[in-house]
């Protein structure tokens, strides 16, 4: 009998162990090795459309940068161009070396020099034999640079022939600052030559665009042609007029330098560059604008752009989540595993369809004993279940009305402190739902901003009766104190999880999308489209109702005022649906209702 009992237990034990390993594998093939595979796919494509964003978003930059510089540079001939004319018109073209002109045409460079600080370094105006007079900035003297001087002659020369000039770049000691020579030969009334006006310009501008969009791993300059920097945003490690094409980029400049210098275009070309003994894949594009003989060169490498976009962020994320699934699956599969018996397709059929919330679903009871009690078992669980759901829901639903309800009053009583700004909260509330409406934002988020805009003045809870209940306008440091009131606020709400997604209405509602509100001044993109729509409400309200400081106004005026600041103050998609709301009726000061 024993030796019965152990053969049965054995064949009990490994029909267990086969389960178990049937189990496992399944759980595994199910979980795991479809997300590993799908994470595989999902990453390489992430990267295909990673570089594709990268090429497109260079050529635009490229694009812009160059279309400015040739801007720049085309602003710069005409400006000197409008000099001569002016010159001409004085009738000091003629002869500028003349002892009654010099004096004359010497306050006029000082004064074109004067009202172009920032690009116009050195100007004169010299005659037939290259005497005449010379305005600066500062302590800059053309002729102490060999460099200047020697492009100077050149251009003099250019202007005896009745031709513009303009130089190589050059770099300007002591910090090899960017610039170069531009000239326009003077004439007279006959066109017969007279002399010269050539200018030093400067090119820090066009260098500070280049440092503003070099940026997280990329670099953006420009070079002529012949290959030689023009500007660059590193002006210790590159200066002006050296040659670009034996550095790093050299692969990027040498195709700027085999194209015909009258095309116009803009390309981008992947490419591996040498780097301490490294080989980094890079990203180069490049455009050109034959006007100036120059191009705009941005590159970047593949590893820094990836890292930009999260893509190894994204890879850590992905192996982190199969290693839990693969763990969990294990662990739920042994568990199902050791406890399964017997046939249990009628009870996993009811459990699924319990997992889809069908908590009406019961399990036919039927089969052996153990499998009948289970049954029952499982119709019990899943009436009490079901009936549990039941009172969740209504206590869910009972805790939001108290949730609701404590904000209401919270929000009354911010209000009541300041007898002006009785049922403010509530209004600002149902003008921002009323914007949101015409945005055509979701239902869950309209209910946010409509929570954040009746919380949106709780931070004047921590500000002084005497700075919110002043009769009168505020004093600068009054002024600074009530400021306060949004950062104080979205730190009372702030340890209530319920509210993190309300703070940035209450913390930034504020702030303008000129950069000039507060706290913080961000501007545009930075803002948060929640507080933008607070930020319209408080203001429509603020001046639709009395204050200290001013009367109600009535609604059209008010919205003219609130118009007349879209763009600079307020969003302009805001405040065209406020004046849509208004336009189409649903917006009535008669009709808005305190209580939301």
């Amino acid at each position: 009998m024993s030796a019965l009992n152990a053969s049965r237990w054995q064949r009990l034990r490994t029909g267990r162990v086969r389960i178990l390993w049937l189990v496992l594998g399944s759980m595994l093939l199910v979980s795991a090795v479809p997300i590993l595979l799908y994470h595989r796919q999902v990453l390489a494509l992430s990267q295909e459309k990673l570089i594709n964003t990268e090429l497109v978003q260079q050529a635009d930059l490229t694009r812009s940068l160059a279309r400015e510089i040739e801007l720049f540079q085309s602003n710069l001939t005409q400006q000197l161009v409008s000099e001569r004319q002016i010159m001409a018109l004085m009738g000091l073209s003629d002869d500028v070396e003349s002892a009654v002109n010099e004096p004359k045409v010497t306050r006029l460079l000082e004064n074109f020099t004067d009202e172009n600080r920032d690009t116009f370094l050195y100007l004169t105006a010299v005659g037939k034999t290259g005497k005449g007079t010379v305005a600066s900035q500062g302590n800059f003297r053309a002729d102490q640079d060999p460099f200047v001087a020697r492009a100077l002659q050149r251009a003099f020369q250019a202007s005896t022939q009745s031709l513009p000039f303009r130089s190589d770049p050059l770099a300007l000691a002591p910090d090899n600052r960017p610039a170069f020579v531009i000239a326009v030969p003077l004439k007279d009334l006959d066109d017969h030559f007279t002399g010269m006006l050539a200018a030093v310009v400067s090119l820090e501008p066009i260098t500070r665009l280049l440092q503003d969009d070099s940026v997280r791993g990329r670099a953006v300059f420009v070079i002529d042609h012949a290959g030689h920097i023009v500007a660059h945003p590193d002006t210790k490690n590159f200066v002006p007029g050296a040659d670009a094409s034996g550095g790093d980029a050299s692969r990027i400049v040498e195709q700027v330098e085999n194209l015909p210098k009258d095309l116009r275009t803009t390309a981008t070309i992947r490419y591996t560059q040498v780097h301490k003994n490294r080989s980094i894949e890079m990203i180069g594009t490049y455009s050109t604008f034959p006007d100036a003989n120059w191009a705009v060169i941005a590159e970047r490498s593949l590893k820094q752009a990836r890292a930009d976009a999260g893509v190894n962020e994204l890879n850590r994320q992905a192996l982190a989540f199969v290693t839990f699934v693969t763990l969990a699956a294990l662990l739920l599969g042994y568990f199902f595993a050791v406890g399964i018996s017997g046939p249990i397709r009628g009870l996993a059929a009811s459990t699924r369809a319990i997992s889809r919330g069908e908590f009406h679903q019961r399990s036919a009871v039927r089969g052996a004993s153990e499998i009948s009690e289970l049954a029952e078992n499982f119709n019990k669980m899943a009436g009490d279940i079901e009936e549990y759901i039941e009172k969740l829901k209504e206590s869910a639903e009972v805790n939001r009305e108290l949730f609701l309800g404590s904000i209401r009053m919270l929000a009354a009583a911010i209000d009541e402190k300041d007898p002006y700004t009785r049922g403010h909260s509530g209004r600002v509330a149902k003008y921002s739902t009323l914007i949101a409406r015409e945005l055509g934002l979701s239902d869950p988020e309209v209910e946010t901003l409509r929570i954040s805009a009746l919380l949106h003045d709780v931070g004047k809870i921590g500000v002084e009766d005497r700075v919110l209940k002043k009769p009168g306008a505020l004093t600068p440091e009054e002024f600074a104190l009530m400021k306060q009131h949004t950062v104080k606020g979205a730190n009372i709400m702030r340890p209530v999880s319920q509210l993190k997604e309300m703070l940035p209405g209450i913390e930034l509602h504020h702030e303008h999308m000129d950069g000039r509100g507060y706290p913080y001044g961000l501007n545009g993109p930075q803002i948060p489209m929640m507080a933008r729509i607070i930020g319209v409400a408080d203001t429509l309200d603020a001046m639709t109702t009395n204050r200290p400081y001013q009367s109600a106004m009535d609604l059209d005026y008010a919205l003219g005022k609130i118009k007349a600041l879209a763009g600079s103050k307020f969003d302009t998609v805001v405040v065209n649906a406020l004046d849509a709301a208004v336009t189409n009726g649903r917006l009535r000061l008669s009709a808005v209702e305190v209580q939301v």
